[in-house]
C-alpha cells in the first residue's frame, strides 16, 4: 500500500455537472470542479486548507498585481511546481512521512478512530462515557481517508492529555474562507496569501521533532506572522501504522511542536487588551447568525482588540464580493460540542455603512439583554431565558438581513431596526407571559405587567436598558418628561 500526496489522484470532488471524481491536487486548476466531496464536513474545510497552503508552499502569489495577473487556472504550471515536493508527501513506507514523526515511533498502536475530534478516547471508552462523542466507527481507513484525517487532526488538534498539544490555532479553531462562487480554483486562489515559495525542507516532517517537553517553543520565522508550516504543522508525534490495503493504527508519543505566537491566515484573532499576544477565535456552540459577524465577518467596535482573518483583509484588497464560509469546531476543552458550518456575506461595505452595521449588531445585542431581563418573572434564571435569547436573534436574522440590503444601498435603517427589535421582543415576551396569566398569583402578575411596561420603555430610550440600547445604534437618546421618564 503506497500513496503520494503530491502525484496520486486521492481527493474525492464534486463537479459542476453533478458528477463526482478522483483528483490529483494540482487538479484543482481543471475547469468544472466545485468542491472536496469528503463524507465529513471538518474534512471538506480542512481540504481547503490543504489546497490552499500546497499552493502557498510551491507557487504563491507575489503581490497583489500578481495575484490578480494568474487568476486564471493553469493546471500544467501547478503540476510542475508542485511536482518538486512529491518526494516529502508519502503518507507511508520508508524516509520522512506526511505530518508524521521523522523518527520511527514504536509502542503500542491506537485505533484510527482517534484522528478524528469527535471520537472517545481512550479515557472516555474505558468510563463509558462516550454520549456526545463515539468510538469504534473507524477501525481502518483507507490511505486517503486517512491522509485527509491526519492533515485535519494535526490542524485542528485539541487537548489531548499530558505533552498531546493542541494545533497552532487551539483546538477547533475557527475558520473563514473567501468563496467567490465559482468553483473550487477561484476559491483556493482566493484565500493563498502572497509571499514566495518554499522548499521542501521547510516542512516539519523533513526534520527531527522539536520535542516540548522541555518548554520548548516554536515561533514564526523571524519578520514573519507564520510561514508555510502554518499549514502543515505537526503539534501531535504520530505514526501511521497499516497493512496491505489500509491505515489500522495510529502510534502516538506525547510533547510535539509547541507552537507560539503564529497567526494563522485563515483565522480571526483577538486580545484580551492593546498590546496583549494575540490568540485564535473560536466558535461558539449553535447557530452561526449575524450576532455572531463581529471579530469574524466585520470589524470589532474596538478594532485594536480584534482582527479579521488575513484571508479576508486581503479579499478586500484584492476583489471583494462573494462569500465566506464560516467553519470549526466548539469544543468544550477536549470534549466536541458542535461542528460550525455557515455561509455568510463578505461584508465590503464604506466606512460609514460598516460602523452603522455594526451599531445593528449591538443594538440587537442589547435589546436580547432587556428581553432576558424583563423574562425574569416568567422563566427561571439560566438556559430558559438564554434560549429565548438565542430564539430572538434566530426570529429577526431576515429583517437584518433586509436591513444589510438598505445598508448597501446607502440607507440607514438604524431607527427601522429598532422598531423590528421592539416588535420581536414584545411579541416574544407576550407569548410567554400571556397564556395563562389569569392562574397566576396577583404579585406575579403584577411583576409581569411591570416587567412588559419597563421592556417597552427601554426601546423609547428610557431608563439603564433604554440608553444601553440607544447608545449601541448610536442613535440621540430621547430627552426625559417629568417622572414618567
Amino acid at each position: 500500500m503506497s500513496l503520494n500526496l503530491i502525484s496520486d489522484p486521492w481527493i474525492p470532488v464534486r463537479c459542476a455537472d453533478g458528477s463526482r471524481r478522483v483528483i490529483a491536487p494540482w487538479q484543482m486548476a481543471e475547469p468544472g470542479i466545485e468542491m472536496p466531496d469528503w463524507p465529513r464536513p471538518d474534512l471538506n474545510v480542512a481540504c481547503l486548507e490543504l489546497l490552499i497552503g500546497l499552493v502557498y508552499l510551491a507557487d504563491p502569489p507575489a503581490n497583489v498585481e500578481d495575484w490578480d495577473r494568474r487568476s486564471a487556472p493553469d493546471p500544467a504550471r501547478l503540476r510542475e511546481k508542485l511536482a518538486a515536493f512529491a518526494p516529502a508527501f508519502n503518507l507511508l513506507g520508508e524516509g520522512p512521512l506526511f505530518l508524521q514523526d521523522l523518527e520511527p515511533l514504536t509502542g503500542e498502536a491506537n485505533p484510527p478512530d482517534m484522528l478524528f475530534i469527535d471520537s472517545a478516547g481512550a479515557n472516555t471508552a474505558r468510563n463509558n462515557a462516550d454520549l456526545m462523542v463515539h468510538r469504534d466507527r473507524y477501525p481502518a481507513l483507507d490511505p486517503a481517508l486517512a491522509a485527509m484525517s491526519l492533515y485535519t487532526f494535526q490542524a485542528f488538534a485539541p487537548s489531548g492529555g499530558a505533552g498531546n498539544r493542541t494545533s497552532m490555532r487551539g483546538g477547533g479553531p475557527l475558520v473563514t474562507l473567501v468563496d467567490p462562487g465559482q468553483g473550487l480554483w477561484p476559491l483556493v486562489w482566493a484565500n493563498v496569501p502572497c509571499g514566495q515559495p518554499a522548499g521542501a525542507e521547510d516542512l516539519p516532517w523533513m526534520r527531527a521533532t522539536r520535542v516540548s517537553d522541555k518548554g520548548l517553543e516554536t515561533l514564526p520565522p523571524e519578520g514573519a506572522l507564520f510561514g508555510p508550516e502554518a499549514f502543515f504543522g505537526m503539534p501531535r508525534r504520530l505514526r501511521l501504522v497499516g497493512d496491505a490495503t489500509h491505515v489500522t493504527g495510529v502510534i502516538q508519543k506525547p510533547w510535539g511542536t509547541d507552537y507560539a505566537l503564529w497567526k494563522h491566515p485563515l483565522s480571526p484573532y483577538y486580545r484580551m487588551k492593546p498590546g496583549t499576544e494575540w490568540l485564535p477565535k473560536h466558535p461558539r456552540a449553535g447557530r452561526f447568525g449575524y450576532r455572531n459577524w463581529l471579530g469574524i465577518l466585520a470589524r470589532e467596535a474596538k478594532s485594536e482588540v480584534a482582527e479579521l482573518s488575513q484571508s479576508l483583509r486581503d479579499w478586500g484588497q484584492r476583489r471583494g464580493g462573494g462569500a465566506v464560509i464560516v467553519a470549526g469546531w466548539a469544543m468544550d476543552n477536549m470534549k466536541p460540542r458542535d461542528f460550525t458550518l455557515s455561509v455568510e456575506p463578505f461584508l465590503d461595505l464604506e466606512p460609514e455603512a460598516e460602523d452603522r452595521l455594526v451599531a445593528l449588531i449591538l443594538g440587537a445585542e442589547a435589546a436580547g439583554v432587556a428581553l432576558r431581563g424583563a423574562l425574569e418573572p416568567v422563566l427561571a434564571e439560566g438556559e430558559a431565558r438564554e434560549a429565548e435569547r438565542e430564539a430572538f436573534f434566530t426570529a429577526t436574522e431576515v429583517r437584518f438581513a433586509a436591513h444589510l440590503a438598505a445598508l448597501r444601498a446607502g440607507a440607514d435603517p438604524r431607527e427601522a431596526w429598532l422598531r423590528d427589535l421592539q416588535v420581536q421582543a414584545l411579541t416574544q415576551f407576550d407569548a410567554l407571559a400571556v397564556p395563562g396569566i389569569d392562574q397566576r398569583e396577583t404579585d406575579q402578575i403584577e411583576r409581569i405587567v411591570a416587567a412588559r411596561k419597563f421592556m417597552a420603555l427601554a426601546f423609547a430610550g428610557y431608563g439603564k436598558q433604554g440608553r444601553a440600547i440607544f447608545d449601541a445604534l448610536l442613535l440621540p437618546v430621547p430627552e426625559k418628561k417629568g417622572k414618567a421618564a
